[in-house]
């Protein structure tokens, strides 16, 4: 789920950027700070938006930059668990697909993709149903639940999110459109 959220910081303005207006120096170090950040508590930190209060400036002996407490709006991304979110299939692998759902990615694992046993066509990339001939690629579209959250904070890239598609009304969404489908429109077609 994506927030806006009034956060409270205090940033290092480097010397290379004194010279400019004071919030748009602000602004810019929060960016570098926290844009891409990992916390357990604010979820991913997307973007740093609005500059609300910049406080006055202290100096440290020994470094030359300015520090400021600022006040700042920031887009974040908090996955919340059973949270139903729709995502883009940006890889499929032996265990199961990797799914972009903004932020972040979460792992479909094989096991939770549909009721029927899923199995991986290493030659053409993709899950296929055993027996419903699903296939589940690079580049679809789908509907999933998020069922397990583990963020890393010292390594964003080590934090797992858990879906799974084995719920009612989730899946490939083609799939979900084939099921809204009259059952008289399918045997015209």
């Amino acid at each position: 789920m994506y927030k806006r959220m009034k956060l409270a910081d205090t940033v290092r303005v480097a010397p290379r950027l004194l010279g400019e207006d004071v919030g748009v120096s602000v602004k810019d170090a929060l960016k570098e700070k926290l844009e891409g950040r990992v916390d357990k508590t604010l979820g991913a930190i997307v973007a740093v938006t609005n500059i609300e209060e910049v406080g006055e400036g202290h100096i440290l002996v020994g470094d030359g930059a300015v520090y400021y407490d600022a006040v700042f709006e920031a887009i974040v991304f908090i996955p919340q668990l059973q949270e139903v979110i729709e995502g883009l299939v940006v890889e499929t692998v032996e265990f199961g697909a990797f799914v972009s759902i903004g932020a972040m990615d979460g792992l479909l694992h094989v096991s939770q993709v549909t009721d029927d046993f899923m199995s991986y066509d290493g030659k053409n990339g993709r899950l296929l149903s055993k027996t419903g001939g699903r296939t589940l690629s690079e580049g679809d579209k789908v509907r999933a639940r998020i069922v397990a959250v583990s963020t890393n904070e010292r390594e964003p890239r080590d934090s797992k999110i858990g879906l799974t598609m084995r719920q009612h009304a989730l899946g490939r969404l083609e799939w979900l459109e084939e099921a809204r489908k009259p059952k008289s429109e399918e045997s015209k077609e």
